[in-house]
């Protein structure tokens, strides 16, 4: 590898180095303790490993360098390093001829030092040309990346994104070395005094990732994976480290179980795209958009430390001012006192408001102003903000030029809610399925006139939020404070609902860059059958039934048309159980739009992953949960033996945010919660009702009782202002024999969860989501291994630990050909909707890796054609697929299968439709066919019995495109569990070219076995009997024949197996002569049976096949070769 040109003192580094080369200009290098040559081993070859693997420097990357030097000077200078004397030969043979000649034309020491700087600069330069680094110190990277591939042996394919120098811990001991993060791996390399440590883990199998720290360890990162803890600490900057980590262990955890979503994500789909610096600025921008509540699109582009001026407070908030493509977003040091939302859409100018204090002024529709002071190049800033607003002046993402020009040209309503909703409403007019009034405003209209205590305390809260209203403005841009935090938590008016739902969810800027949009879908969706229809369906009258705006055709249609139009619009999550109930509350306080835009919003940003076939969000939060009350109720968690338990009772508390255990009345406060402070309000919530009974889970001697305990209060639960009527209060239809649990109000109970849990941070929640969402995945990928494990163990006889180390390499394979083939056409990521065995399944190449690794014939000269065969024989379905017990039941079959099993199997690989003639297009290959061939011989389809209709019946019902075909699915487990022991006797015969690559094949079995003349004597011995038994019968079937008769194809061949027993394996290509297409009138064939008994007479033979075989070594050496034989690949 060609270095920048950097100056050496070669006094300096004799001790280090030993001289290989030298001429006039030039030396090569060789550093001590590597090479053959004597002289550089003992104790200074350990002495320098040391040093290579401690410092940074060139010289720890390669053992050879070349230095560039010139007479009578004390300076060199190294301008090429290699790995390998072949690398680093080919650099000075090139210098030889290249620059040699050339340099004594020079007349001064300095023109030859400066034209071979310039010389290997511009060959540096013409290398980094389709380079992929982009790292702020190229040669600092060159040369990791060179030391990344020589020490750990990945493909190249294998993208190093950063290293890092720090410890690794070996129990007290700590090594000093490198740790090198790419796409796929987390590895680690020590040499300390000739102990070498190497360890890669790749991303995938990691089930624990967090900062900790401990007497010893000040602060450490632990990295758990199957089981083993791992260590990493004395890093210069850890916050860094770990964030990357956690970048690249979640971009694994979605490309690898998360494939809808992966490919969604363009920024992420080429790994060789991905760099340090993307990933980190792909991380603030996640936390940006979540903590504001954006779209998922927004990306943070400026950040900028100033004060904002808070005007009905008369002070300046010192803050961050953060800067997307369609936002000014502003969040006060502590995050409760202030924040503001700008979207570029609301700004009108943008101005220097006062040099001297670096003021900028940007004002918005509605006639009011936000004033930012002590701004970092504040003029540069009002340019930016100046021609952004220029250039979104109208909403985001619009195609319509009709709607764009109307919305330019509107005048500027005080409420941008409103504006929208005209719109909305403008546009509903011409399409009559759309409803344009909130459930709650038809159902329960306020009566002005009559007004009870409830009714004086509803409007005195409205009054408490329009004077609110008057200091912090109104709408999307308004200053939220720790005032709009104690009037949400006491409960928001049943007329502001909608509204300000809309606002603190983030759905309001969803809607107003997206308007008419659900009107579309609705349309598009309108009439469309699928699971998802189905079964929404099936739940509509199961939806707040006692609510009469649900007894009505009104709100369940207008239920069933956003639910509709959400599984249209993100198929990924569809329809899921819990939706119907959070979305009838929706619609009961927001207009149908914008039920669905919330809905959006609750989905896709706010509870990620809840809403899915394996509710991974949810188990998250509920693993957070379960680690905040061992933080903040140690009480009982010490009380409770199994903390399970509080996952199964708080399940339904955070996919329905507590409405399917509170009465309505008081579930709408939580609602109010959590769009206000998210899914830190359902947990403080948790833990204040956990709190509150206490005294009463301590005394529960089982679960039972607890969920007894607590059901009981969610019953007692009120909200005594609540203005509903009575016929919709669910507290109030309470009978008298529950009197005896004293009532508790929702806005004291909300109150206390807000004073004892409200130092719950916002980022210490989404640390711990991230932390636990490893932990669960792989939680969830251990029930899918016992399942599978459990199903196969009925069919297999190996032990329990064979069969999970073989499912272990199966997956392992699987994840492999993800890593580096994320487009292949016929690779099926992690699909969790399908049975838990067709959640992973290879193709033909990735069979024949293990195949080759795990076979106890896979030493034979045609490998590749018995895998090839072995392949299509077990894809009954052909759909170029295995599972894992179709696997492990031929791998059985070979090391436990009896002798009738394995030559069963053998004959089945030489008979359609497993059997296809192959031949490698390459003759320098032999019998190594390549990954097209194997892919093309796979795919090809021979006749066999079975008639299309049937084959089409054995295909696997397709998922999760339209409806899923659950009856085939039964079918096919019912022919499944039916089927019967295949009789030898409805095994199809085995023609003539057939049965000569059987022979063909024993033949390779038995080259380089002990007994290996005896088995080439038996075989041509078996052989010739069966031909000439073959001959017997025809002559006596028909004597009439005039055609020429098989005794020449029998001599032919006998004589052929013979000469294959004397010249050995090398000579066996000579048999494939006798191939030629025989006459169809003597086309001769054999039967099992026939096969059978003739090696049955042959001891040799049946003690060949009946001879044990260890799986146990071949694991072993398997686990270790699997990623080098990929790297081959």
């Amino acid at each position: 590898m060609w270095l920048k040109p950097e100056e050496v003192l070669l006094k300096n580094a004799l001790k280090l180095w030993v001289l290989e080369r030298s001429n006039r200009y030039f030396v090569l290098q060789r550093r001590r303790g590597y090479g053959q040559d004597g002289g550089g081993g003992g104790l200074a070859g350990l002495l320098v490993g040391t040093l290579d693997a401690v410092l940074d420097s060139t010289s720890k990357v390669a053992p050879f360098r070349i230095l560039h030097q010139t007479p009578d000077s004390q300076v060199y200078w190294s301008i090429a390093c290699g790995a390998s004397r072949e690398e680093i030969t080919e650099h000075w043979d090139w210098l030889e001829h290249n620059v040699m000649k050339t340099l004594s034309v020079f007349d001064s020491n300095e023109d030859i030092t400066s034209f071979v700087q310039g010389k290997i600069r511009g060959l540096i330069a013409e290398e980094g040309k389709g380079s992929f680094i982009k790292e702020d110190d190229p040669e600092k990277f060159r040369e990791a990346l060179l030391k990344f591939e020589k020490c750990f042996g990945l493909p190249e394919q294998e993208k190093l994104v950063t290293y890092y120098s720090c410890s690794y811990w070996r129990g007290r001991v700590p090594c000093q070395g490198w740790l090198y993060l790419s796409t796929n791996f987390l590895s680690f390399y020590s040499f300390l005094l000739g102990a070498e440590i190497k360890l890669i883990i790749s991303w995938d199998e990691i089930s624990r990732l967090e900062k900790t720290s401990n007497v010893i360890l000040t602060e450490s990162i632990h990295v758990c994976s199957h089981g083993e803890d791992h260590y990493f600490s004395m890093f210069l900057h850890i916050n860094e480290t770990f964030l990357l980590m956690e970048q690249l262990a979640n971009y694994t955890v979605r490309r690898l179980f998360d494939k809808e979503t992966f490919e969604s994500d363009q920024i992420l789909h080429d790994p060789l795209q991905i760099t340090k610096r993307g990933l980190e600025s792909r991380a603030h921008s996640e936390q940006f958009s979540a903590f504001f509540r954006l779209p998922k699109e927004e990306t943070l582009q400026e950040v900028h430390e100033c004060f904002l001026w808070v005007p009905f407070c008369h002070f300046s908030a010192l803050g961050k001012m953060c800067i997307s493509e369609n936002y000014i977003c502003f969040a006060s040091q502590d995050g409760n006192l202030c924040s503001v939302i700008i979207p570029l859409r609301e700004v009108v100018g943008v101005d220097k408001a006062d040099p001297a204090s670096r003021g900028v002024s940007i004002s918005i529709k509605g006639k009011r102003a936000f004033r930012f002071t002590d701004v970092k190049d504040f003029e540069q800033l009002v340019a930016k903000l100046r021609l952004k607003c220029g250039a979104t002046s109208s909403p985001q993402h619009t195609t319509n030029p009709e709607v764009t020009a109307q919305v330019a040209s509107s005048p500027d309503p005080d409420n941008l809610v409103d504006y929208y909703e005209g719109r909305s409403m403008g546009q509903k007019d011409s399409s009559k399925t759309v409803s344009t009034e909130a459930l709650m405003t038809v159902f329960h209209p306020q009566d002005a006139e009559n007004l009870d205590s409830k009714m004086l305390k509803e409007k005195m809260k409205e009054q408490s939020w329009n004077i609110l209203f008057v200091e912090c403005g109104r709408g999307v841009s308004m200053f939220r404070t720790r005032k709009t935090r104690d009037l949400v938590v006491r409960g928001i008016p049943e007329t502001l609902r909608g509204e300000l739902w809309l606002l603190f969810s983030g759905a309001v800027n969803d809607m107003a860059t997206n308007p008419g949009y659900y009107t579309e879908v609705v349309e598009m969706s309108i009439g469309t059958s699928s699971l998802a229809t189905d079964e929404i369906e099936r739940d509509l009258r199961r939806s707040l039934p006692e609510h009469p705006a649900f007894q009505s055709d009104t709100g369940i249609s207008a239920l069933r048309r956003v639910l509709t139009a959400y599984a249209y619009r993100n198929p990924k999550i569809g329809y899921c159980q819990a939706m119907n109930i959070l979305t009838s509350v929706l619609l009961l306080y927001a207009k149908e739009e914008e039920a669905f835009w919330l809905l959006v919003a609750v989905c896709e940003r706010m509870l990620p992953d809840y809403f899915n076939r394996r509710i991974i969000g949810a188990l998250v939060d509920q693993a957070v949960f379960e680690e905040l009350i061992r933080d903040h109720l140690p009480q009982l968690t010490d009380h409770m033996t199994d903390m399970t338990f509080f996952s199964s009772i708080s399940l339904s508390w955070f996919l329905t945010l507590f409405i399917s255990v509170l009465p309505i009345e008081s579930a709408v406060n939580v609602v109010d919660c959590f769009f206000y402070d998210g899914i830190k309000a359902i947990l403080q919530l948790g833990l204040a009702v956990l709190d509150y009974n206490m005294d009463k889970l301590l005394t529960c001697k089982d679960d039972a009782e607890a969920v007894t305990v607590l059901n009981r209060f969610f019953d007692s639960v009120t909200n005594k202002d609540s203005p509903l009527p009575p016929a919709v209060q669910q507290a109030s239809n309470l009978s008298n024999a529950k009197s005896d649990h004293p009532k508790v109000d929702i806005t004291d109970l909300i109150r206390e969860a807000n004073e004892r849990y409200g130092d719950i941070r916002y980022e210490d929640v989404q640390s711990m989501r991230s932390r636990n969402r490893l932990y669960v995945i792989q939680t969830l990928e251990v029930t899918t291994k016992q399942n599978v494990l459990r199903v196969v163990s009925q069919d297999v006889k190996f032990s329990p630990s064979d069969r999970e180390e073989l499912y272990e390499l199966f997956k392992k394979e699987h994840f492999l050909s993800c890593y580096w083939s994320v487009n292949s056409s016929v690779l099926r990521h992690h699909d969790p909707s399908l049975p838990y065995l067709e959640q992973y399944r290879i193709d033909c190449q990735q069979f024949r890796v293990l195949y080759h690794l795990l076979s106890p014939w896979a030493y034979c000269a045609n490998k590749d054609s018995l895998a090839l065969w072995t392949f299509r024989l077990l894809d009954e379905n052909s759909d170029c697929l295995i599972n894992f017990k179709e696997f492990v039941c031929v791998l059985d079959t070979l090391y436990n299968g009896s002798f009738t099993d394995k030559l069963k199997l053998l004959f089945k690989l030489h008979i359609p439709p497993a059997f296809t003639e192959v031949e490698s297009l390459s003759p320098s290959k032999g019998t190594e066919l390549s990954k097209e061939e194997l892919i093309h011989f796979s795919q090809l389809t021979v006749s066999s019995p079975v008639d299309s209709q049937e084959a089409d019946a054995l295909k696997s019902p397709e998922k999760g495109k339209g409806k899923v075909d659950i009856q085939a699915y039964l079918k096919q487990w019912q022919d499944e569990l039916l089927k019967k022991e295949e009789n030898i006797k409805d095994l199809p015969r085995m023609n003539q070219s057939q049965f000569i690559q059987f022979s063909k094949t024993l033949y390779n079995l038995f080259h380089g076995d002990p007994e290996e003349e005896l088995l080439y004597r038996a075989i041509a011995v078996v052989t010739s009997l069966l031909l000439k038994m073959e001959e017997v019968g025809r002559r006596l079937q028909s004597s009439t024949s005039p055609g020429k008769s098989p005794a020449v194809a029998v001599a032919s061949t006998a004589e052929d197996q013979k000469k294959l027993q004397e010249e050995n394996a090398p000579q066996q290509p000579e048999s494939t002569k006798m191939q030629g297409p025989p006459s169809e009138d003597h086309e001769w064939s054999f039967a099992f049976e026939q096969i059978l008994a003739s090696l049955l007479n042959e001891p040799a033979l049946v003690r060949f096949f009946e001879k044990p075989s260890d799986i146990k070594a071949k694991v072993e050496t398997a686990k270790t070769s699997q990623l080098k034989a990929r790297s081959r690949l």
